[in-house]
């Protein structure tokens, strides 16, 4: 039995890890049936340090090819993608190809893997921000649509799907659902004990509680000078009150570089990408979160931390409906205005996005379903 498992991404190598994981302990447990699987990186992240971190402290088996598509255009780099996909996947025949989450490098391998017909276990299916100028939110639609397994993180994203009319029939068989939940919290849950303790945050000069962490990356804020300016401006303000640490994005940094910008940064504690523990130690000790990551919008609420995200839509409806995360735009304004309306809810309910074992249902639930073919 033999799974490709395509990443590309960063919270792909996340989700990656604790799936690998998991097919790790059900190989020792079941030596005689064995699972290979044969990890495939399109190299869509193009920092190599930032990547190799992540393979590093997360024990991601070593990727049997790298593609190194990186730096082109979404058009170029799916089609640069679809095709060397391809080419893995007519060399290793694979029983299924496993996707993650809702990059460039989800769509290309799924579509590769359909016109194949080999079977897509898709997983984080389901999700649905409505805010279709955004590549993720059309690569996530996509994706599920020629996906034969659609593995969900919460009910809300079954929900989605069944709205849709899913399940349906995809190579003359029907669809399936599944709510395992979310396996990012499989990974917090390993992970965060050891974060803790191999990154004390007061190796960096902080304090518990004592600073916010901030993260911001996506086009919305990149591709306008106005946008990035008025966060960054919003973030001053709060500095005033509170060490505000950024670990700063490659492409924010060097749009800033060529923009001669980098006085928005003056008072702000700025740090080069980090690795995921260390990530996960400052998530664990920090005041609160402002974000425009998706990940991290779910990552603060496990960790207790109230969260703003500087976007107007979230595909994570959880995090908003539970009280955890506000939506406040790159607006200066609305930032402030939810800064200071920022509060900790009173109580906490990680059961949203599962029990902390979804790999290991996934895995055992693809090994099932072909061990019976």
């Amino acid at each position: 039995m033999k799974f490709v498992v395509v990443v590309g991404a960063r919270p792909q190598f996340v989700k990656a890890a604790v799936f690998s994981r998991a097919i790790s302990e059900r190989n020792d447990k079941h030596p005689e049936n064995k699972v290979d699987e044969v990890i495939v990186h399109t190299g869509q992240h193009f920092d190599a340090a930032m990547s190799d971190s992540f393979f590093k402290d997360l024990s991601i088996p070593e990727p049997k090819y790298h593609l190194g598509l990186a730096s082109l255009s979404h058009g170029a780099m799916t089609g640069r993608m679809i095709e060397s996909i391809e080419t893995v996947l007519v060399r290793e025949s694979p029983d299924c190809v496993v996707v993650f989450g809702d990059t460039n490098s989800t769509l290309a391998a799924a579509i590769s893997a359909s016109k194949l017909h080999i079977p897509i276990a898709h997983i984080e299916s389901g999700l649905r921000s409505n805010n279709q100028f955004m590549p993720e939110e059309i690569n996530r639609i996509l994706t599920d649509r020629i996906s034969t397994f659609l593995f969900c993180s919460s009910s809300e994203s079954i929900k989605n799907l069944e709205a849709e009319g899913y399940p349906m029939q995809m190579h003359g068989r029907q669809q399936s659902l599944y709510n395992f939940g979310d396996v990012m919290f499989d990974v917090v849950r390993l992970h965060k004990e050891r974060s803790i303790a191999r990154y004390p945050v007061s190796e960096l000069g902080l304090s518990k509680n004592k600073y916010v962490l901030v993260t911001l990356h996506r086009p919305h804020l990149t591709d306008s000078l106005k946008n990035l300016a008025s966060a960054f401006e919003a973030l001053r303000v709060i500095a005033k009150e509170i060490t505000v640490v950024i670990p700063l994005h490659p492409r924010v940094k060097a749009i800033l570089d060529k923009n001669n910008l980098q006085c928005l940064l003056s008072g702000l504690m700025i740090f080069d990408p980090l690795p995921y523990e260390q990530m996960q130690s400052l998530l664990s000790s920090c005041h609160a979160v402002l974000t425009d990551s998706g990940g991290l919008q779910k990552e603060a609420m496990w960790h207790g931390k109230p969260c703003l995200t500087l976007r107007e839509d979230t595909e994570w409806v959880e995090t908003v409906s539970s009280g955890w995360n506000r939506l406040v735009g790159v607006n200066k304004e609305k930032i402030l205005e939810g800064w200071s309306a920022l509060e900790r809810p009173e109580s906490l309910d990680n059961s949203i996005y599962g029990n902390g074992n979804a790999a290991e249902l996934i895995v055992g639930t693809l090994v099932q379903r072909f061990s019976n073919h």
